[in-house]
């Protein structure tokens, strides 16, 4: 029979509780514990700052490091009274306010420095303020664990804590036979002041996270504004654009019966008119059915593609744009995107030409090429007495954003004899070209 049981499932669960404990404490205190964190400026737009009078409200950024710097001062104050004259007085004066204001920058260092000056400070003391903590080391130490706990996380909190505790006991136990300790005191005061600092710690981070989640939901709740609003367009667009296009093919389906003996031609003009119509519905309705409903689902039908070009010239043809159509290189089958966006691309730039210049003439090229798809379709000037219809510029953008999506080039200029030309190559790879 094997044994399946790797060497972390077949530990205890006391081994595995003290390896996280164990990896906790060096990730909190001992990773990084050099690095350079200098204590950022505070927000003066937020909080009380802001009745701050305007022209010292700059300076009110600094008021943590204020802070810090007027607690060393009261720990120098503490220390001046065993100053004699000598070098161990002076270091014992001016170690603990260094070592405070050490937090400013390297919060960490600053805790491993303030607990390991302690037996070196506490000897130079005589130990007359206290056993072990000397009155200045006492209070630089609370000081020095409340500003790192306060720079850190809650967690790191917990951590110096019982280290302080840890080393504290360890000292008792070694050197602190038969004499009265002021370590008790220490961990109370010690343990109110990190209490303070991670319940407003505490309380920071859940408004952050409430004033985080506020503003989540008021752009969710923008977003779905302006999708009810395009679905009310959309809406109301398919309601009026559906009734007219009904009606035109309607009329044009009736019309030849109202005149009698109608030319072919007319009859043709009419039929053409309808079928435009109906196809100009039936494409109303597949796209704006997508923002409609939520459950829509596309109709099967197959999309248009580069083969369906000519029945597209033809039907231009029978509006009355003459149109000459080229075909260049070997023609091969595309990714169905290129194909799509190649038949739209073509579609809205001859309809450009039957709205922007009628009785014009138009080329449309289609380029095989090694590297992709090269479409040109140029125009000469309009012709006749029939005047140019108005537009946005949304079919250029249209096209443009197709031709940008499948990562290849376009230009819309006009032409030297006043006519237009769009340009543009759509790169095809030969993994992405169907098999």
């Amino acid at each position: 029979m094997t044994d399946t049981r790797t060497s972390d499932t077949s530990r205890s669960p006391e081994y595995r509780l003290a390896q996280v404990a164990v990896g906790g404490l060096r990730q909190e205190l001992f990773d990084d514990a050099f690095a350079y964190r200098p204590l950022p400026r505070v927000d003066t737009g937020g909080g009380g700052l802001r009745f701050v009078p305007r022209r010292i409200r700059p300076y009110t950024g600094y008021v943590p490091h204020a802070v810090v710097g007027a607690l060393a001062l009261i720990v120098l104050s503490i220390g001046l009274d065993r100053v004699d004259g000598g070098p161990a007085s002076a270091l014992y004066v001016f170690a603990s306010p260094v070592i405070v204001l050490m937090t400013l920058i390297r919060p960490v260092l600053a805790f491993w420095a303030s607990l390991a000056s302690v037996p070196f400070l506490g000897v130079l003391s005589g130990f007359e303020d206290g056993w072990p903590w000397a009155a200045n080391v006492f209070a630089a130490h609370v000081v020095v664990l409340a500003v790192t706990a306060a720079r850190t996380r809650p967690r790191t909190a917990g951590w110096m804590w019982l280290v302080t505790a840890a080393y504290a006991l360890l000292a008792e136990m070694l050197l602190g036979v038969g004499r009265s300790s002021n370590t008790l005191p220490l961990l109370f005061t010690s343990a109110l002041a990190l209490l303070a600092v991670t319940v407003v710690q505490v309380r920071r981070q859940a408004r952050q996270e409430v004033t985080a989640e506020r503003t989540v939901t008021a752009e969710e709740r923008s977003k779905r504004t302006v999708l009810e609003e395009r679905t009310t367009i959309a809406r109301e667009l398919h309601d009026v654009v559906a009734h007219h296009m009904s009606v035109v093919a309607i009329q044009a389906e009736a019309a030849p019966y109202r005149v009698e003996n109608p030319p072919p031609e007319l009859e043709q003009a009419f039929r053409t008119i309808r079928e435009n119509a109906v196809a100009a519905l039936t494409e109303l309705r597949r796209i704006l059915g997508v923002v409609r409903a939520e459950d829509y689902e596309a109709p099967d039908a197959p999309q248009p593609t580069l083969a369906d070009l000519d029945a597209l010239v033809e039907n231009v043809r029978a509006a009355g744009l003459g149109v000459e159509k080229t075909v260049t290189g070997a023609v091969r089958e595309l990714p169905q995107g290129v194909e799509l966006s190649a038949y739209r691309i073509v579609q809205e730039a001859l309809s450009n030409v039957l709205r922007h210049a009628p009785g014009a003439v138009a080329k449309v090229e289609v380029s095989h090429v090694l590297g992709g798809l090269g479409l040109r379709i140029v125009n000469g000037p309009p012709r006749g007495t029939v005047k140019p219809s108005p537009g946005a510029g949304h079919g250029i953008t249209g096209m443009r954003e197709r031709v940008t999506m499948l990562g290849g080039e376009m230009t819309a200029e006009p032409t030297a004899d006043g006519g237009y030309e769009v340009t543009a190559f759509v790169p095809v790879s030969r993994e992405e070209a169907p098999e």
